[in-house]
């Protein structure tokens, strides 16, 4: 009878405890699905996990497809805020990335004795890492992040329930992290360029929008760019189109590589691109024009492919409220003074307001 008692006093507890986890999940995963952000999805899997485990401080690490490495997109506890900010883990590196290779879960034991044990751990000011729980972010059978979770607050060691739960969250986690990307995949299709990977006409004109209604509220003023690629239809019809496609492609980048974060580079159609520069008066316009007019000229496009192709422009150059007072007049002055430039003999920055337009 006392061996009876124990074994229904156990098993209440692991039925309270089952309840307990079903709960947490059910109210997780109504969290998740409340958002698309990434942003939100990853403060409710960050602060998902202080309830799971209660642990000094805990990172997530989401894999960069492109460069095909970690980085830290989220940290909490003991990190001091940004510390992580730079850290790229290749796959197999570390901990983490060795986690992230395998797409197994992993405890740590005396971390810093580990040889496997990056060396970002031994420079963390404020916290000595003694062991971890590392379990991987696996969606369609890809890792897609990992979970680092850095010693138990009260100094035990993490367990194999530790291990099994957090598990069952990552599997959580990696749907919302999924819809998310699928949602901000779809919403830059709607407003970026196929080929270029540049902002499309229709954001243009949004963007167009915005400043003019900014500009009117703050009495401030901002500047666009029209350019042309000259002669460009020679480069399709001597290398192809194919090259030709991949010429606009590295414009683009060199455009981007030009300008601040916060100009906005669009393709406006073919061999065309607007760019829109916010607070810029028109002379500091036709200095950034120049130089990326500098910039055209000195490149050599496609040396990858073998070739070594010389490209020039033209651009036309206009400012609001300098030269007009909504978005369709400033585009169409911009657009006059680069066919006015075309019609000066190529290669050339006119401004709206030089005498040749009048």
């Amino acid at each position: 009878m006392k061996d009876l008692k124990q074994e229904n006093r156990e098993l209440r507890n692991t039925l309270k405890q089952v309840k307990k986890e079903l709960s947490f999940f059910i109210n997780v995963g109504k969290a998740l699905t409340a958002t698309l952000e990434l942003n939100k999805v990853l403060d409710v899997i960050m602060g998902s996990v202080q309830k799971i485990v209660s642990a000094e401080a805990w990172a997530l690490l989401l894999k960069d497809d492109e460069r095909n490495d970690l980085y830290c997109a989220a940290t909490k506890g003991s990190y001091l805020p940004g510390e992580l900010s730079n850290l790229r883990l290749r796959m197999g590196q570390g901990i983490a990335g060795l986690v992230a290779e395998r797409g197994k879960p992993l405890i740590v034991k005396n971390v810093l004795d580990d040889k496997r044990c990056s060396s970002y751990f031994r420079d963390i000011k404020g916290l000595v890492p003694e062991n971890i729980l590392c379990v991987p972010i696996i969606s369609k059978k890809n890792t897609i992040g990992v979970l680092e979770i850095v010693n138990r607050k009260d100094g035990t060691l993490f367990t194999k329930r530790d291990q099994d739960i957090m598990l069952k969250f990552a599997d959580q986690a990696s749907i919302a992290i999924e819809r998310s990307n699928l949602y901000h995949k779809m919403a830059n299709l709607a407003i970026t360029d196929d080929l270029t990977k540049l902002f499309n006409l229709r954001y243009l004109y949004r963007v167009l929008d915005t400043e003019v209604k900014r500009c009117r509220r703050y009495h401030s003023t901002f500047s666009i760019i029209f350019l042309d690629l000259d002669s460009f239809k020679l480069v399709n019809d001597t290398h192809g189109h194919l090259i030709g496609s991949k010429t606009l492609v590295e414009v683009a980048r060199l455009l981007v590589g030009s300008l601040r974060d916060v100009d906005i580079i669009s393709r406006y159609g073919g061999d065309e691109f607007v760019i829109v520069l916010p607070h810029t008066t028109v002379e500091m316009a036709y200095r950034i024009t120049a130089r990326i007019q500098d910039d055209i000229n000195k490149h050599s496009f496609l040396n990858e492919e073998g070739l070594s192709i010389r490209v020039t422009a033209s651009f036309g150059v206009a400012g609001y409220p300098d030269h007009a007072h909504d978005e369709t007049e400033l585009l169409r002055l911009a657009d006059q003074a680069m066919y006015t430039a075309k019609s000066m003999g190529r290669n050339r920055v006119v401004v709206a307001s030089d005498p040749a337009l009048k």
